[in-house]
Order: C-alpha cells, then sequence, then structure tokens
C-alpha cells in the first residue's frame, strides 16, 4: 500500500505548526496570514492555505517538489505563496527554511515602501546595510517571486511592498529568530523616526558589524 504524502517527517511536520503558533503568540501573525517552508531533500513542506494555525494538524502540512512537478494528490491545497518559497529553495542551496509574515510594523513600512536603514547593528544580520523593499506585485504570482528573490540576493530579508515580509535561514529556528528581529527592528526604526531623526551607521561600522557576525554563523544568504 502507498504510504500517503503526510507520513514522513511528522516532527517537522509538528515544528513548522509550533513556528506558526509562535509567531501568533510573538504577535508576528494572525489568523491565516503568512507561510512557512522547510527544505526536505528535492521537496519541501509548506503551510496549506486558508488554515487557522490553531486547526492545523501535520497531515495538513504539503510536500511539494522542487523541480516544478506536480505534489502527490490527496493533499490539501499549499499556501498561494508557494512559488516564492519554492523558488527561493531551488536558489538559495545554504538556506532551508522560509518564513513569510504580515507583521505591523514590517507591514506599515512596506505600505510606505521605505527600506530599514542601517539604523541599528543588527541590520547586519540580514545580509547587508539594509532591509530592501520588493517591489509591488501580486500574491501567489511569479511576478511577486521575482521581485522577492531580486530583493534577497545577498540578503535574508525584505520587506514587500503594500504587503509583509520575508526571510530566510540554514534551519527553521534562525529563520523565524530572523523574522522576530526584523519586526523588533521596524518597531525600533519607526518609533526612532516619531521623535526625530536617527542616526545612521556609516558603511565602516557596517563592515565592522558583518565581520563580526561571521563568527556568529548568520552569512546563510
Amino acid at each position: 500500500m502507498t504510504k500517503p504524502p503526510y507520513a514522513d517527517r511528522p516532527a517537522l511536520r509538528q515544528a513548522i505548526i509550533d513556528a506558526c503558533l509562535s509567531m501568533e503568540r510573538q504577535q508576528i501573525n494572525q489568523g491565516t496570514s503568512g507561510n512557512i517552508s522547510v527544505r526536505v531533500g528535492d521537496a519541501m513542506l509548506i503551510t496549506p492555505s486558508g488554515v487557522d494555525y490553531a486547526k492545523m494538524t501535520p497531515q495538513m502540512i504539503v510536500s511539494m517538489p522542487l523541480d516544478g512537478s506536480a505534489p502527490e494528490a490527496g493533499q490539501m491545497r499549499p499556501s498561494s505563496e508557494w512559488r516564492f518559497h519554492r523558488d527561493i529553495l531551488r536558489s538559495k542551496p545554504k538556506v532551508n527554511a522560509v518564513v513569510h509574515a504580515h507583521p505591523v510594523h514590517c507591514t506599515a513600512l512596506a505600505m510606505n515602501r521605505t527600506e530599514i536603514p542601517a539604523c541599528h547593528y543588527m541590520v547586519a544580520a540580514f545580509g547587508g546595510d539594509t532591509v530592501p523593499v520588493a517591489e509591488y506585485a501580486l500574491f501567489g504570482t511569479s511576478e511577486l517571486s521575482d521581485t522577492v528573490l531580486e530583493s534577497l540576493h545577498n540578503r535574508a530579508a525584505c520587506l514587500m511592498a503594500n504587503h509583509g515580509a520575508v526571510v530566510i535561514g540554514d534551519t527553521l529556528e534562525r529563520a523565524l529568530w530572523r523574522m522576530v528581529e526584523l519586526e523588533t527592528l521596524a518597531k525600533g526604526y519607526i518609533t526612532s523616526l516619531s521623535i526625530g531623526q536617527p542616526h545612521i551607521l556609516t558603511d565602516a561600522d557596517m563592515a565592522e558589524v558583518k565581520a563580526a557576525f561571521a563568527d556568529y554563523g548568520l552569512r546563510d544568504v
């Protein structure tokens, strides 16, 4: 008898759900918005479309090939954003997890199409001197995947114009940490703008930080 597609990797499937619930507890995401994927060999596991995280079960997590072929029958529909998850994992072999969410402060900056500059040294944890904004495209489209991939060149995060944010990591834990850190940075930047003009670290300052971060294993972009 053929093994059902959800029978593999039960612990990893549960870890994906736990990460989704963690984002809700930390007010990074809510309801059915956002999505998570994790690489498994030449496939990915990704959250299903339109399912409340509190009601999600390991059997609902969808397995999809990374080569573009159709997923096995009998599964739920994958997240509508499966294209940029697949394309990120295909184009970045060091990346094993992708997290997309609509955190309030990241989304506010994305609505204004405002990148996060080097206002804090932790910006370097995302691979560069800024966290860029991917150009707007309709959710779920190949156009959105293209603009997200472009913005993630040498970066581990980007904002998504009028949408939200996406982060990557060599592990699910690292990607989730980055999403929390990104929302913290966005909140700090918006707060700083409300009381004056933040001082921006110089290129030399950020080069020092990035060199120091090399010892922390953050170069997985």
